[in-house]
């Protein structure tokens, strides 16, 4: 707990230092550019403004509000910090140099992947307007076309994932931000169209491209990548935590083991969050070790061992659902194959030798969910419900296996 405190505390602290370094370094650029007292006092108090809006959506995103840190953000939210230290720079040193160079669409995307879709959003809209501020006639031209270049881009890379083609959705990208720069320079402008007029935005086409392929490539290699290889760790009944708990209780041990099993075969059958439902069914007890069952208390336990972000909020949702909102199908899978490894453990704790029938076990515990209104809090169909209970059903052979 104590490491987990000194973690919050530079977080906060590196927070501050970000509110310090915006207001200095935009002071300081608007200063030497020779902006009058009033332009250095606005872009001043501006930039804070917008530095200080993204730190709260920060501390929003970490304490698991609606806009949660995606991939494993969260547990290393220095990335962010460093990017935008980054992207404040480079915005302050474009309102130096003719805004048909800026590359801002490739810096909103990586904003985004190393926070969030809306902290990225915000933050690349406050860097654009910062670039605006100290260009010599800034105008809201730029900020139109850069804004909407980037809200383009967020979109076409929002779900980004290990197997995701990045090819259509950088064509999309990049031909979005063509439109934006040719219509800025000849429509808003009344300039004539020529070859010479097309350079400039060719040019940040291809800044913009080189930045965003090297960019992906490496995101994906160190981040996404790495997030996919934690979920294997961590899915390892071999995993020091799971263990743990075996050597502890032995009978929770094989449950969550038996649970991950039931509830991974109807995650395939539903074609939903297969890797979340098992790390769910092996670790929503695993407070067990300290003898706690409370988010707040357990949740160290997944920090502590790296948990992707995805696969917390997951576990929180399950372990504290979220009043009047309804619950998640992977949440059913969960909580279906543990009810049913339970009812069988149970049973044949009374009498190993007992002649279950697993039909007819689990009509009774979906039927029983089913009149006590339980199903209701979930986001699930009756066709879902039944593709659950055939998958539960044609597992007769594992049951056995409990014996």
């Amino acid at each position: 707990m104590a490491n987990a405190n000194n973690s919050n505390l530079k977080v906060r602290l590196s927070y501050v230092a970000m509110l310090i370094y915006t207001g200095v370094v935009v002071f300081a650029f608007s200063y030497f550019m020779g902006k009058s007292y009033e332009a250095i006092l606005r872009n001043t108090i501006v930039s804070v403004a917008f530095a200080g809006t993204v730190v709260f959506m920060l501390l929003d995103a970490a304490s698991e509000g609606k806009c949660r840190l995606t991939y494993d953000n969260l547990q290393v939210r220095s990335r962010f910090v460093a990017g935008y230290a980054v992207g404040l720079i480079l915005a302050c040193i474009f309102g130096l140099v003719p805004n048909v160079f800026w590359p801002y669409m490739s810096l909103f995307v990586m904003l985004a992947l190393f926070s969030n879709i809306e902290i990225g959003m915000t933050s690349g809209i406050g860097l654009v307007i910062i670039s605006v501020m100290l260009e010599e006639n800034g105008g809201c031209g730029e900020l139109f076309m850069y804004v909407l270049a980037g809200a383009v881009a967020l979109a076409m890379f929002r779900n980004l994932e290990e197997n995701t083609e990045i090819g259509i959705p950088t064509f999309i990208s990049l031909m979005m931000q063509a439109v934006f720069l040719v219509a800025y320079n000849v429509l808003f402008l009344n300039r004539t169209l020529s070859v010479y007029i097309l350079i400039s935005p060719a040019i940040n086409l291809m800044l913009n491209l080189i930045i965003l392929l090297i960019f992906l490539n490496i995101f994906g290699v160190y981040v996404i990548r790495r997030t996919n290889d934690m979920y294997m760790v961590i899915n390892d009944a071999d995993f020091p935590l799971l263990v743990a708990l075996k050597e502890k209780n032995k009978d929770e041990y094989f449950r969550a083991i038996h649970t991950a099993y039931i509830a991974e075969r109807m995650a395939i059958g539903l074609n939903i969050n297969v890797r979340a439902v098992k790390t769910c069914s092996y670790y929503n007890r695993i407070g067990l070790l300290e003898g706690k069952t409370a988010w707040d208390d357990v949740k160290h336990i997944y920090e502590e061992n790296r948990f992707p972000t995805e696969a917390m909020a997951f576990l929180h949702d399950y372990m504290e659902p979220k009043k009047n909102e309804a619950k998640s199908k992977e949440a059913l899978t969960v909580h279906l194959g543990e009810v049913l490894i339970a009812s069988i453990m149970y049973l044949l704790k009374k009498d190993k030798n007992a002649k279950i029938d697993y039909d007819n076990l689990i009509d009774s515990v979906i039927d029983k969910m089913v009149s006590e209104g339980e199903l209701k809090d979930y986001d699930v169909t009756f066709r879902e419900l039944e593709v659950m209970k055939k998958i539960m059903k044609k597992e007769k052979l594992y049951y056995d296996f409990l014996r």
